[in-house]
């Protein structure tokens, strides 16, 4: 499976930070996402989604709950709500969704790299259920700090790690586990995700003429520092332009190349420097 080194080195560094083997992480973002970070909607790049419109009806009430139900956003029973399969098709259904309870709506989707439900914000340790959203939106170091957060709730990493497949596979994807073969594709994700990260630690550089997903998780990064480019996978002059600005910002060397430093910098909020 091919998977962008630098979402192989935000699980090292995520794992590495909070005490979770990365090929942990690095699994659970395999099956859950083919180790993607970001999709690109409307202009601007956003993390791998899933609303799950039973969970919006059970957070709501009244009105709300009312008006969820007749626009097609919510409904008491799982599945009902279809959920489409395009990114920009979930991103709008969300987005819908967020106008009527934007908590509920956070709480009621499943975010980025290991599609962890937002209801668990607050045994996460998250102060409001925005805070969780802004970290899964900020860059691939945030979608897996927020997996190993969720991982080390009852040392489940541990399972994984451990080789209990079937004993992590119907704690992270259900009772229903074995009809998706997740105990299969989770040991699977193991074994890949131990190769990718033995590899030679190769320090990931990007410059311009660059292109493809790394690019995109570079000009997503740009963007939340608030460099308004595109975020088109195309190392061009306005990408090269508002990296040099960052370095600047960050006091580092302006050379337009994207180097192991400027990542490290870029992948941190940007109050946080």
């Amino acid at each position: 499976m091919a998977v962008d080194r630098m979402v192989v080195a935000a699980a090292r560094r995520a794992g590495e930070a909070a005490g979770v083997d990365p090929a942990v992480l690095l699994a659970v973002a395999l099956v859950e996402t083919r180790g993607v970070a970001l999709a690109v909607f409307d202009g601007r790049a956003e993390p791998l989604i899933r609303f799950e419109g039973h969970y919006f009806d059970r957070l709501l009430a009244g009105p709300a709950r009312q008006r969820a139900r007749a626009e097609g956003l919510a409904h008491p029973r799982a599945g009902a709500v279809a959920n489409p399969g395009a990114q920009s098709a979930r991103w709008r259904l969300f987005e819908r969704a967020a106008v009527i309870d934007a908590a509920a709506a956070i709480a009621s989707t499943s975010w980025g790299l290991c599609q962890v439900m937002g209801a668990h914000w607050q045994a996460l340790g998250y102060g409001r259920a925005e805070e969780f959203r802004h970290t899964a939106r900020l860059s691939a170091d945030g979608q897996f700090a927020i997996g190993a957060r969720f991982l080390k709730l009852g040392h489940l990493h541990r399972r994984l790690a451990d080789g209990d497949h079937a004993g992590f596979a119907r704690r992270y994807n259900g009772p229903a586990y074995k009809r998706n073969r997740y105990d299969e594709k989770i040991a699977a994700a193991w074994r890949e995700a131990g190769r990718l990260l033995a590899a030679p630690a190769e320090e990931p550089t990007l410059a311009r003429g660059a292109r493809g997903e790394a690019v995109k998780l570079l000009q997503a990064g740009l963007r939340q520092h608030g460099h308004a480019i595109s975020v088109d996978g195309v190392f061009g002059a306005l990408t090269e332009a508002a990296l040099r600005a960052f370095q600047h910002s960050v006091s580092l060397a302006g050379t337009g190349i994207a180097d192991a430093a400027t990542l490290e910098k870029l992948a941190r909020p940007p109050f946080a420097r």
